[in-house]
């Protein structure tokens, strides 16, 4: 199997929004997962959001932002039938290849309460579970 992981571009967004929408676990909101929404998040972070593609297909995706003091990893995932063969470590390697070159030491990402299969790719990964703050939010 030969993988390829490049930059994203917001051409592939249908592609990408289909295979985050086909992911258990994920959740989207439109304005910001919206394509207007994704090409301003690749705009002001060009360096660090990539795809994985298997033949010309894209199988995995991971989103990267980036605010000079730290940097925050959203939507990823690898095609459910593809899982475990490596290709959302490479997806991550190159994000962490992006936050090294930005001179950023501090990364952060959120996963939803339930979604089992997320939490334990982070924790593989060496993330740690924090449990000494909240997360607040709010819709403008």
């Amino acid at each position: 199997m030969n993988i390829e992981i490049r930059l994203m571009k917001i051409e592939d967004y249908d592609a990408v929004y289909n295979l985050w929408y086909s992911t258990p676990g994920m959740r989207l909101r439109g304005g910001d997962d919206s394509e207007e929404g994704i090409a301003k998040f690749l705009e002001k972070n060009p360096t660090s959001n990539f795809v994985a593609l298997i033949d010309g297909e894209i199988v995995g995706v991971i989103l990267c932002g980036m605010d000079g003091r730290r940097a925050y990893i959203y939507h990823t995932t690898v095609k459910e039938s593809l899982r475990n063969k490596g290709i959302g470590k490479a997806l991550l390697q190159e994000v962490y290849k992006a936050i090294r070159a930005a001179g950023i030491r501090k990364n952060g990402l959120l996963v939803i309460q339930d979604n089992e299969i997320g939490k334990a790719f982070w924790r593989s990964q060496g993330w740690e579970e924090r449990h000494d703050v909240l997360y607040y939010s709010i819709n403008m």
